[in-house]
C-alpha cells in the first residue's frame, strides 16, 4: 500500500499489476475518481498498466460483493452524500395546464371522504368484545353451556351495535337539524334586514311578521328591533344620557369624599335612594351580573360600560334609584346595542306599568298583578293551582324575581333573549305568559314536590332546559278568560 499518487488519497496493488485509488476527500464516497495520469493519457513510469481510478464502494463492490456488480453500479451512478443531499431527479417535462389539474384532482380526493355512507354507520367498539375459551388448565365446558355462551356473546354484542348504530343516527340526526336550523336563521335575517325593518310602521303588524317574531329575532338585527319595539315615548337623547353620567361621576366622588371625613354618618338629607347606598348596591351587583360571561367582572370589557349606565339611571330616576334585578336588564341591552342606545331602551323600559309598580314596589299594584296571575294560573292548570293553594305557595315567592330580572336572571341568556323578542312585541302580558309555561312544562313534577322542594325547583329552573320545549308549553296557554284578555282582567281587579 502506497501514499496517494495526488495527495488525496491511497492507492492500493491489486496483485494483478493494477492499482486503485480510494479518495478520501470526495464528499461523494461511491463517486469515481480517476487517475490523474489517465485524465491525460500517460501512463505511470513505475508500471506498464494503467492506473484505474476507483472509490471504495468499486473496490468493495469488485472483490466482496461480484454478484451484486450491476445492481451497485446502477447505485453508484444516482450516488449519496455522506453530508449533503444529492440533486434531484430531473422531472419529465408537464404542461403548466397539466400540472394544475393533477394538483386540483389530487385536493379534490383529499375533500371527499371515501365511503362516508358506509362510515356513518360504522360500528367500532363491538370489536373488542372477543368469545374466549377456557384456559387448558381448566375443564372444558359442556357443549350445552359453551353453545349458550356462544348465543348470549352475540346478542350482546347484537345490542352493542343497536345501540352505536342508535346513537350514530341520533347524531347524524341532531346534525341535519342545525345545519337546517342555521339555514332558517340565514332566512329570516334576510327578511329582518330587507324587508322588515326598512319598513318597520307597516310591517311590524302583519302576521307574517309576527310568526317569525314568535320564533326569535336573529342575534344581528335583534337589538335594533328592541330599539323600535321598545320606543323612546320619554324622549331620552344621548345628551342626556352624557349630563346624567356626568352626575352619576360627581355623584360617586362627593359620596367618597364624605364616606371619608364623615365615616358612614348622615351628611346629606336626599332619599337613600340617590345617595352611597344605591352607589354600593351597583358596585355590588354588576360584579354578581352574568359571572360565567366573565366580562361584567372588574377588569372585563363591560364594567364600566354596566357601572357607568345604572349609576345614569340612578341620577335620572331619583324617585326609584337603583334596584336589585337592574342589572341583568342593563346587561342585556348592552350585550345587543351600544351604551347611549342602551340608556334609551334601559329607561322607557323600566317606564312600563308592570315596571314601574315592580321597581318602585308598590305592593298593592303588585298584589293585583299577583291576583291576575292567578285567575290565568286556575284557569290553564286547575289540578297544579289547587296543590301549590294547598301547600300556601303563592306567586310573590317566585314570580318577583322573575318579572324584576325579565326572565334574565333565571333562564339561560339565549332562551331569556327569546322571551325578551315576544315580550317586545305582546307586552307585560307575555312575561305572566312565560311564567305559566314554565309552571306547564314542570307539571308533573311539580304535582309531586312539598312546600321546600317546588319553592327550590321555581327560584333555580333547571339550566338543562330546552328552549323550544318552554315555547311549545307557553303557546298552549290561553291568556283569555270568558273572552276577556289579560289587560282586561287586570283592569277589572284594579278598579275592585
Amino acid at each position: 500500500m502506497d501514499e496517494g499518487c495526488d495527495g488525496t488519497g491511497l492507492c492500493i496493488d491489486t496483485g494483478d499489476g493494477e492499482f486503485m485509488e480510494i479518495s478520501l476527500h470526495s464528499r461523494n464516497s461511491f463517486e469515481r475518481k480517476k487517475n490523474p495520469s489517465q485524465d491525460s493519457g500517460f501512463e505511470d513510469r513505475g508500471s506498464k498498466s494503467k492506473k484505474k481510478g476507483l472509490s471504495v464502494s468499486d473496490f468493495l463492490t469488485r472483490n466482496l460483493f461480484s454478484r451484486k456488480a450491476k445492481e451497485s453500479e446502477d447505485d453508484a451512478e444516482q450516488g449519496w452524500k455522506l453530508f449533503g443531499r444529492i440533486p434531484p431527479k430531473q422531472a419529465p417535462d408537464k404542461d403548466p395546464q397539466q400540472i394544475t389539474q393533477e394538483f386540483q384532482n389530487k385536493l379534490r380526493s383529499v375533500a371527499q371522504p371515501k365511503n362516508s355512507k358506509k362510515s356513518d354507520i360504522e360500528v367500532m367498539s363491538t370489536t373488542a368484545l372477543i368469545l374466549e375459551n377456557r384456559p387448558q388448565n381448566l375443564p372444558t365446558k359442556d357443549p350445552e353451556e359453551a353453545e349458550k355462551h356462544r348465543q348470549q356473546y352475540e346478542a350482546m354484542v347484537e345490542a352493542a351495535r343497536k345501540k352505536e348504530l342508535k346513537e350514530l343516527k341520533m347524531k347524524k340526526k341532531q346534525k341535519q337539524q342545525q345545519l337546517k336550523n342555521e339555514d332558517k336563521v340565514v332566512c329570516a335575517a334576510k327578511r329582518w334586514t330587507d324587508e322588515i325593518l326598512p319598513n318597520w310602521e307597516t310591517m311590524k303588524s302583519q302576521k307574517k311578521t309576527r310568526e317569525l317574531w314568535w320564533h326569535g329575532i336573529p342575534t344581528n338585527v335583534q337589538g335594533r328591533v328592541w330599539q323600535l319595539a321598545f320606543g323612546n315615548d320619554l324622549n331620552v337623547t344621548n345628551e342626556l344620557y352624557e349630563i346624567c353620567c356626568s352626575r352619576a361621576d360627581d355623584r360617586i366622588r362627593m359620596t367618597i369624599e364624605s364616606s371619608e371625613i364623615y365615616g358612614n354618618s348622615e351628611t346629606s338629607s336626599e332619599p337613600p335612594s340617590s345617595k352611597e347606598s344605591s352607589v354600593e348596591l351597583i358596585k355590588l351587583d354588576v360584579s354578581r351580573t352574568f359571572p360565567q360571561l366573565c366580562i361584567f367582572q372588574k377588569g372585563g370589557p363591560y364594567y364600566d360600560l354596566l357601572h357607568s349606565l345604572l349609576g345614569a339611571y340612578a341620577c335620572y330616576r331619583p324617585d326609584v334609584g337603583y334596584v336589585q334585578g337592574m342589572s341583568f336588564i342593563a346587561a342585556v341591552l348592552l350585550l345587543n346595542m351600544d351604551v347611549a342606545d342602551a340608556f334609551v331602551c334601559f329607561a322607557n323600559l323600566l317606564n312600563r306599568p308592570c315596571q314601574v309598580a315592580f321597581f318602585r314596589v308598590d305592593e298593592e299594584l303588585m298584589k293585583v298583578y299577583f291576583h291576575t296571575f292567578e285567575e290565568f294560573f286556575d284557569e290553564n292548570m286547575p289540578g297544579l293551582y289547587s296543590h301549590f293553594k294547598k301547600h300556601k305557595v303563592t306567586p310573590d315567592l317566585y314570580i318577583t324575581e322573575w318579572i324584576f330580572a325579565l326572565f334574565s336572571k333565571s333562564l339561560p341568556l339565549d332562551i331569556a333573549c327569546r322571551v325578551w323578542d315576544v315580550f317586545c312585541r305582546d307586552g307585560e302580558e307575555f312575561l305572566f305568559r312565560t311564567a305559566l309555561g314554565i309552571l306547564k312544562m314542570y307539571e308533573d313534577l311539580l304535582l309531586h314536590m312539598d312546600f321546600c322542594n317546588l319553592v327550590q325547583l321555581l327560584t333555580k329552573i333547571p339550566e338543562d332546559i330546552s328552549g323550544d320545549t318552554l315555547f311549545k308549553h307557553i303557546d298552549t296557554i290561553r291568556m283569555n278568560i270568558d273572552k276577556k284578555r289579560f289587560n282586561q282582567v287586570l283592569a277589572v281587579n284594579k278598579e275592585s
